[in-house]
């Protein structure tokens, strides 16, 4: 029902920024909770942050706060991923992924609430 494709994932130094965009198509895009996650070689998925299907309401995990933004564009049917003060630590695969229905906080950062997923753009961020 949702399709999902990332990008805008590339190598920055470490204090720098950027932003990734996921895409998405389907016709009830603007009724999902988005969520972002990220994946380093050999580690666990962990959650990043998520926004609601509105954009008013927004979570992150206390690794990004105070550096990263999610928002939306539901008329573009576009989420973002604005990352600033970049470190090496946040090196991973980025996924954004789309729930239909809003939960709990705790169940929203879980990888397994989530219905549709990205294909996953790289994020690289250098000494």
């Amino acid at each position: 029902q949702v399709q999902l494709v990332e990008s805008g994932g590339g190598l920055v130094q470490a204090g720098g920024s950027l932003r990734l965009s996921c895409a998405a198509s389907g016709r009830t895009f603007s009724s999902y909770a988005m969520g972002w996650f990220r994946q380093a070689p050999g580690k666990e998925r962990e959650f990043v942050g998520v926004i609601n299907s509105s954009g008013g309401r927004t979570y992150y995990a206390d690794s990004v706060k105070g550096r990263f933004t999610i928002s939306r564009d539901n008329a573009k049917n576009t989420v973002y991923l604005q990352m600033n003060s970049l470190k090496p630590e946040d090196t991973a695969v980025y996924y954004c992924a789309a729930a239909n229905l809003w939960s709990t906080i705790t169940v929203m950062t879980s990888q397994f609430r989530y219905d549709y997923w990205g294909q996953g753009t790289q994020v690289t961020v250098s000494s």
